[in-house]
């Protein structure tokens, strides 16, 4: 009986593929394990084993696989069954949520790999100038890549020259699978066994005594391991006797000293002892018996706390009660800067059973993660990470903690699959039969609006640890002090008033401005152009620091202007301010004090967001100026104010949730500020203190805002009373994707009748040259969903049969907020 496998490939595909299989491959194979595959003309590729049967394709020849290159599955079967949840639910497919998944170092790549060929024998003068070149490398080296060839000859298409080769015969090819990753090897050093006896090593040190350093090698070496008992590794050996690795060699190299490697993680813990962790006070107490009695009867609750109200030694608890039964946990966090101080907090105090998973890590660590993970490891117990964390391959789930739910981040929007963490956690949660716990001082409208309606569980803390005051909010209305000429710069003399005394008794500030850069505009004060991107509808922003304007949405950048393009005239002003700029007055108006930055331009690199952090908890820095990285849950205990410089450009943008985030952004950003003994004080700079929402701010009246905002969500008919499915439209062509974008709106209305808003191009209508356009699909609740989405497929396919179409990207996003 022949045997066949299904397999996912890393691609869009709708079905997956059937590949035939001997017996002895049938009995080695499981679900989970992945195998190369040919597919289409040449390319190979990583796939995933679905299923092993018997039924061979009626449609198609089975080609045979290329080879298996697990031992074991890398994927469990439980995280399959959350993978076509995930396609099924977010409108993707199982190749995009498997690309999305793994590690790319998982997902080997297929490498066009170049050989000479030995059975013929080539004249040089038959060969043109660019061939010559390429067949006298092969005589150096066995085997070249494309990107090689490339490199010789210095040209990107080398297509034609090795159809070429090819054609006389000259050459070779084949599609090369390789491993993306290397497991780290330490070199470690220990003395050769025939120097081990007494008699042998004084010989040895005799010898040696012409030669001082390498004696002072071997006495460093005897000592170190003595001392330590464990293995010694090069690198301290070196450091120790301070020698040269160039003297350890000479000494291995003469066989006095045997070299082997041992095989480590990447990442690993090097810390003392664990520490308990804290008791909690009454109302912590009082918060973490009404999460567990919530959980007799519900499967997600919610904990509503005040910032600074001490959630994160609940969530300690409730992860100790986990792991003491034997399970593991996941711990989300919206941004990566948040992982930098909890892991602190967590190895303190269980120590190594905390793994990091996020996307700043080297694709090597992250493989050592999932593998830790997937084998249930000791270090792997508690996984600490971003939104990618929830495809981890866990195997005893036990509970998860959703940190700052609220937060957009957990939405991802591009590539696919577009799905939220928080959603799609508490679906992982649920196939382990385990418990959610979601995490906020300004939870989401959604999730506060289930809570309500009993879905969730809700507990709440109103009092911060200790009993700590909430900061007092002051409204700030800079168009009166502009009037009043009060103004320096972005600074009202109110904030330099505040900002001048905490830093005199010695505390700390942290500004609050929602753009990087120095100023969002740059225009001629002649004719008022302004520069704008080449690529994208919108004016490039001035970067001082490097002295250049940049696009923010696809990364092109120039030299600032010495004069405007359209007049030539040199009078060329900024218009809005940015963190640089806030940053800059800040240094002018306080000459004697450190101020530091921290957005997307000074936390690029791994450890980017470690620097400024640990900068300021140690005191260096006295002025911090941030983005709304700088909202999120950071811990700081000498904060006494806060200043957010402008609240009126998050309030006006044009988004159904722009009340909702600003809320959340104010009031988180304001919990940063007096968060032990003394009360803390923060300033909102607005030209309209009377605005609904500052006034909410200014109160901290969480409910009221949720009043508030789901009266406007009922009346327009918005997330979470119906829900919404966004269809994107690209092209490069503008009248194309008009006409695209009209045929698939007026599809939609057959069907739903008056709930499709649009096409409407959004405010950026234009990015990397594509065109976008957008139609709003809005779904009420006694609408079946999986119904709404069948129909919304049967439209994308009859869309892509017409021919016009087919070079037009479709995104659909399901759940878009």
């Amino acid at each position: 009986m022949a045997n066949f496998i299904d397999v996912i490939l890393p691609i869009p595909l709708e079905k997956s593929f059937t590949y035939s299989i001997t017996s002895a491959e049938a009995d080695f194979l499981k679900v989970g394990m992945r195998v190369a595959v040919p597919f289409g003309k040449s390319k190979i590729y990583t796939a995933l084993v679905y299923k092993i049967h018997n039924q061979e394709p009626l449609i198609y020849e089975a080609k045979e696989i290329h080879q298996i290159l697990d031992d074991s599955p890398v994927v469990t079967k439980i995280q399959l069954v959350h993978w076509e949840w995930i396609a099924n639910y977010y409108m993707c497919t199982l190749g995009e949520v498997m690309r999305g998944a793994l590690p790319s170092a998982f997902v080997l790549e297929s490498e066009t790999v170049i050989r000479k060929n030995n059975d013929v024998v080539i004249n040089d003068e038959d060969l043109k100038d660019d061939e010559f070149l390429v067949y006298e490398a092969l005589h150096h080296q066995s085997s070249l890549k494309i990107q090689d060839i490339s490199n010789i000859l210095d040209k990107k298409n080398v297509l034609p020259v090795i159809k070429r080769l090819l054609d006389k015969n000259a050459i070779e090819v084949e599609e090369e699978v390789y491993e993306k990753y290397k497991p780290k090897l330490v070199r470690y050093v220990k003395l050769h066994t025939s120097y081990t006896s007494q008699e042998k090593l004084q010989h040895l040190l005799e010898d040696l005594s012409r030669a001082p350093k390498q004696r002072d090698v071997v006495m460093t070496l005897f000592s170190v391991s003595a001392k330590t008992k464990k293995p010694v590794k090069v690198t301290d050996l070196s450091e120790e006797s301070d020698a040269s690795t160039a003297i350890i060699k000479t000494l291995i190299d003469k066989g006095i000293l045997e070299e082997y490697h041992i095989q480590t993680d990447r990442v690993s813990y090097s810390g003392d002892d664990n520490e308990d962790s804290k008791d909690l006070n009454e109302h912590q107490e009082k918060a973490l018996k009404e999460i567990l009695e919530s959980y007799k009867t519900q499967n997600v609750t919610l904990l509503h706390g005040v910032t600074s109200s001490g959630k994160t030694e609940i969530y300690v608890k409730l992860i100790e009660d986990a792991i003491a039964k034997g399970r593991q946990a996941l711990y989300l966090l919206p941004e990566i800067a948040l992982t930098t101080q909890l892991v602190t907090r967590l190895q303190n105090y269980f120590g190594e059973k905390v793994a990091v998973f996020h996307s700043k890590y080297s694709s090597h660590e992250r493989v050592e993660v999932w593998y830790n993970v997937l084998n249930n490891e000791a270090k792997a117990q508690i996984v600490l990470g971003a939104r990618s964390s929830i495809f981890l391959p866990f195997s005893n789930l036990g509970l998860v903690i959703v940190d700052e739910e609220h937060e957009s981040s957990y939405k991802q929007f591009d590539p696919a699959p577009r799905y939220h963490a928080r959603d799609a956690a508490i679906v992982l949660a649920g196939l382990f039969k385990s418990k959610t716990l979601l995490g906020s001082a300004t939870p989401s409208l959604e999730s506060y609006f289930n809570a309500q309606q009993n879905k969730y569980g809700l507990v709440e803390i109103t009092k911060r640890y200790n009993n700590v005051l909430m900061p007092e909010i002051e409204l700030v209305d800079i168009k009166d002090k502009h009037k009043r000429k009060r103004m320096k710069g972005h600074f009202s003399d109110r904030l330099i008033e505040e900002m001048t005394e905490a830093l005199q008794d010695g505390h700390q500030i942290i500004l609050f401005q929602n753009r990087r850069g120095f100023s969002p505009i740059v225009e001629c004060n002649t004719c008022g152009h302004s520069p704008q991107c080449s690529n994208c509808d919108v004016s490039l922003t001035y970067h001082q620091y490097k002295n250049e304007l940049r696009c923010h949405y696809c990364g092109y950048h120039t030299a600032m202007l010495q004069n405007c393009q359209a007049c030539g005239s040199v009078e060329l002003d900024s218009k809005g301010f940015g963190t640089e700029q806030v940053e800059e007055e800040a240094k002018t108006l306080f000459p004697e004090h450190k101020v530091a930055r921290m957005d997307l331009d000074t936390t690029r690199g791994k450890y980017g967001y470690d620097k400024i952090i640990n900068a300021f908890e140690q005191h260096e820095v006295d002025i911090l100026v941030g983005t709304q990285m700088l909202t999120k849950g950071l811990d700081f205990r000498n904060v006494k104010l806060v200043g957010i410089m402008n609240a009126d450009n998050m309030l006006n943008f044009p988004d159904f949730r722009a009340h909702e985030r600003s809320f959340q952004l104010m009031l988180q950003v304001s919990g940063r500020a007096g968060r032990t003994d003394k009360r803390g004080k923060v300033l909102i700079q607005t030209y309209n203190p009377y605005h609904r929402i500052l006034q909410q701010v200014s109160t901290n009246s969480y409910f009221e805002m949720f009043e508030e905002q789901m009266n406007d969500r009922h009346i327009y008919k918005y997330p979470p009373i119906y829900r919404l499915i966004k269809i994107t439209f690209k092209h490069k062509d503008y009248n194309k994707v008009n006409l695209a974008a009209e045929w698939y709106a007026t599809s939609l209305r057959q069907v739903f009748k008056t709930n499709v808003l649009g096409p409407e191009f959004p405010p950026i209508s234009r990015i990397r040259n594509l065109y976008h356009k957008n139609i709003l699909v809005k779904i009420p609740q006694q609408q079946s969903l999986v119904k709404t989405k069948e129909a919304i497929i049967k439209i994308n396919n009859s869309f892509f049969s017409v021919k016009d179409f087919r070079a037009i990207r479709v995104i659909l996003n399901v759940d878009n907020y």
